[in-house]
């Protein structure tokens, strides 16, 4: 069996109880659907028609179960096929759909490259896998070949800086105990975590716990045997030459230097004399945070963001509700948020507060109104609420679907 394989049949990542299922919705990006909208349909799509979807590589469902719940409290006549080659991981996927009633879900025991052989897609996930195929461009070719026109992906794989120590411990553990049974890889790499010297690169990054979390955990971090991380310029790269464009990195305002570099004119210039993938790539470097990249994607000129000029557009945050927000802007004129180690502060304008807090399924020229706006007055008044929030990953459009 291949080692990859025989990983996620004897420890199912991440480690899920299907029972939890009662209790809570993992969430996340991609694969929201608000998110898909805004970043591949221009916040138009609609959901009351049929949406065909792939999860290639769906592990034990977080992602799954995010999609296809939030596709039936929209009404959305969703057909979502879930691939993945383990079994194991498989059952607790089904498991957590049985829990739930989600009869959307067809499960496939099968190979990422077999996706073409599934027809099309007018969306596909694949996150956390890409980087563990023994040939990555295949896999990138083969979700290419099987996204329907017009369609889009939204996929994870990690990043080398923010996971600074793990390659070179995985490759200790790998000469350690690499020929042992799982279990027992398990049981002597927590051993030598135990005791792993304060100077050891991996003991410095307090970026990292999934290792602290469960064995499968340990296991898909540390004892992995087949993990290759991408830079922002080679996974740009990837998707080129499987005939794809990046959409947005998220949370796309992290992409961007100048927020890791002094204020200076001179320094300034020289950043925008650079070309934009280049400047998100020194931008990766400059932050040293970024344990994955979380991009979505489609064939060049096929996937539309959505955008603030539409009058129509209807605005949605995320992990916020508009009167919190709105208090927190009138009161501090913005806020912080801290993202793996670094802290970031969002400046808004005081006078921004009652637009934000007039967010709620309404569109644009609705919010305009209600503020006694003409559109340009409005225009004018959203931009900075349109560009703080929209790069950390805060505000979307979308017409039909919901949070």
């Amino acid at each position: 069996m291949d080692p990859v394989q025989r990983q996620y049949e004897t420890y199912p990542y991440p480690d899920r109880d299907p029972a939890d299922e009662a209790k809570r919705l993992i969430e996340g990006s991609p694969s929201y659907p608000v998110e898909i909208d805004h970043f591949l349909f221009g916040g138009k799509r609609d959901w009351s028609k049929p949406f065909r979807a792939l999860v290639a590589g769906g592990g034990t469902g977080d992602g799954l179960i995010m999609l296809a719940q939030k596709l039936a409290d929209i009404g959305c006549p969703a057909e979502i096929v879930y691939m993945d080659l383990s079994t194991a991981s498989r059952a607790v996927a089904e498991a957590r759909a049985k829990t739930r009633g989600l009869t959307s879900i067809t499960f496939v025991t099968d190979d990422l490259l077999a996706a073409p052989e599934h027809g099309l897609f007018d969306y596909i996930d694949c996150c956390g896998v890409l980087h563990h195929l023994p040939g990555p461009d295949s896999g990138f070719r083969a979700l290419t070949e099987a996204l329907a026109p017009g369609g889009g992906i939204g996929l994870m794989v990690y990043a080398p800086y923010g996971r600074t120590g793990v390659y070179p411990l995985q490759s200790a553990l790998t000469r350690l105990v690499g020929e042992d049974a799982p279990a027992e890889q398990v049981r002597l790499a927590r051993r030598v975590l135990d005791d792993l010297p304060d100077a050891n690169w991996f003991s410095q990054n307090r970026l990292l716990g999934d290792h602290r979390n469960s064995e499968a955990g340990l296991y898909d971090l540390l004892l992995h045997s087949r993990d290759r991380p991408y830079t922002v310029t080679n996974l740009v790269e990837a998707l080129a030459q499987a005939g794809l464009a990046p959409v947005s990195f998220l949370e796309p305002a992290r992409y961007d230097p100048l927020r890791y570099l002094p204020r200076d004119d001179a320094i300034r210039e020289r950043v925008q004399a650079i070309a934009p993938f280049d400047r998100m790539a020194l931008a990766e470097e400059l932050a040293g945070n970024m344990k994955t990249h979380v991009v979505y994607a489609a064939r060049a000129g096929e996937a539309a963001e959505a955008k603030p000029s539409r009058a129509a557009a209807v605005p949605r945050l995320k992990g916020v509700s508009p009167a919190a927000l709105a208090r927190q802007v009138a009161a501090k004129g913005g806020f912080t948020l801290d993202s793996d180690g670094l802290t970031f502060r969002l400046d808004l304008p005081q006078t921004s507060a009652p637009l934000i807090g007039a967010i709620g399924g309404r569109s644009l020229q609705q919010i305009a109104g209600e503020a006694g706006l003409d559109w340009l007055g409005f225009s004018a008044a959203w931009a900075p609420v349109h560009e703080a929030l929209t790069g950390f990953n805060l505000l979307h459009y979308s017409e039909r679907a919901r949070r």
